[in-house]
């Protein structure tokens, strides 16, 4: 099953197309969405990601990017002379077979270079391996649709278009994969936002109101989606197919005693904090201090806290890991994604008291009913989430969501 699990997980491959880079030329492409009015855009980080320079076609050089390498995504900046018109985030769940919509920029430099919409369904409210952050659809996905916007027949923004199931994958594993594409949820990209002091707009379907035909809605959508370019030089390896994503055990980097896992927390086990360090510094605090067996360190504010023992490890964007190469077989990955400073409000079906964030975790991953769970440190409380509430800022609060 493990083995089952690798080849899947190889098989998804990032959606940017790669063109034929010259100093002149962009060396790929991909899409991108207004968020604001004044000129956040959202796309994927894979479409960003080792650029000299990212441009918004017709909106000029972006700037200011924001990565969150962990969900895949990205905001990026542009001056917006002309206000832009951002999409709305649609606040009712997502429906198991709804009608949808994707849009963005595929195969730009083989088609013609204009925006382009599929229609397609929702085929599964989980990606593989049952991440929920994941949607599964069935619009057909080609290279450049990379960060483009998914969104229901009324144009409200269901999701965040990101990776398809290779043919190679399936052909190592024997089946037949057809339209099995995957798209980042809403939800999990207005985290994102929240995190960056970002706010989307949100609303839902009146009453009365009537579907959009596929025309009237591609007018209503198409105007807040626009071009990524990225330049710089040519990755030796790019292919038309775009690049690899792969999840594995993290590799060390830097020393043989501990491994490093870029994206994650290791949760629980404190029993020392350092601030205003660097990572390099955090790590050699532990190698050099005989009962530290992980570190994590927080980018943003630069803490380290070494840990005696360690069990699991939670993503988390603004956190890097490091652990004792003698706990790898043992530590588990898990697929929580960890936010500090947010919560979920509603939802809550069990309050757990005197408790501390490692149980609480273990109380929401032994829970089939649990998609999430707040942590509340000074109180020492622990809330078991059924349903996943728009997220909101909240200080003291750390969440967990499956």
């Amino acid at each position: 099953m493990k083995m089952f699990a690798r080849i899947v997980v190889a098989g998804i491959l990032a959606v940017a197309v790669v063109m034929d880079a010259s100093a002149e030329e962009p060396r790929s492409s991909g899409t991108g969405f207004a968020i604001t009015a004044d000129g956040w855009l959202m796309t994927n980080a894979h479409v960003v990601d080792g650029c000299d320079r990212v441009e918004v076609k017709g909106r000029g050089v972006a700037t200011d990017p924001r990565i969150d390498a962990t969900n895949d995504l990205a905001l990026i900046k542009v001056n917006a002379d002309t206000p832009m018109v951002p999409l709305t985030f649609r606040r009712a769940p997502i429906r198991l077979g709804e009608d949808i919509v994707a849009i963005g920029y595929p195969l730009a430099d083989l088609l013609a270079d204009s925006v382009k919409i599929t229609t397609g369904n929702v085929n599964a409210l989980a990606g593989l391996r049952n991440d929920t952050r994941y949607i599964q659809i069935s619009t057909p996905i080609q290279p450049g649709n990379s960060g483009g916007p998914v969104v229901d027949r009324d144009g409200f923004l269901l999701g965040i278009t990101s990776a398809t199931f290779s043919k190679q994958a399936a052909d190592q594993i024997g089946i037949t994969a057809q339209n099995v594409n995957f798209a980042i949820r809403g939800s999990v990209a207005d985290l994102f936002m929240q995190s960056q002091n970002l706010a989307s707009q949100s609303g839902d379907r009146q009453d009365g109101q009537s579907t959009l035909s596929t025309a009237d809605l591609a007018d209503k959508v198409t105007p807040s989606v626009h071009q990524v370019l990225c330049y710089g030089k040519p990755e030796v390896e790019a292919s038309p197919q775009g690049r690899e994503t792969v999840t594995s055990l993290p590799r060390s980097s830097v020393s043989t005693v501990l491994l490093d896992a870029r994206g994650y927390d290791a949760i629980g086990f404190d029993y020392a904090t350092l601030k205003d360090v660097t990572f390099q510094g955090c790590r050699a605090a532990c190698e050099s201090d005989g009962q530290c067996k992980a570190v994590t360190y927080n980018a943003k504010h630069r803490f380290c806290f070494l840990k005696n023992d360690v069990v699991v490890l939670i993503r988390n964007a603004d956190a890097i890991v490091a652990y004792s190469a003698s706990k790898a077989a043992d530590v588990i990955m898990s697929d929580f994604t960890s936010y500090s400073g947010m919560d979920l409000p509603g939802g809550d079906y069990k309050r757990i008291r005197q408790t501390n964030y490692l149980e609480c975790f273990v109380a929401c991953v032994g829970d089939n009913a649990c998609r999430a769970f707040a942590y509340v440190s000074k109180k020492k409380e622990c809330w078991l989430k059924n349903a996943l509430g728009r997220p909101r800022a909240t200080k003291g609060v750390d969440l967990g969501v499956k």
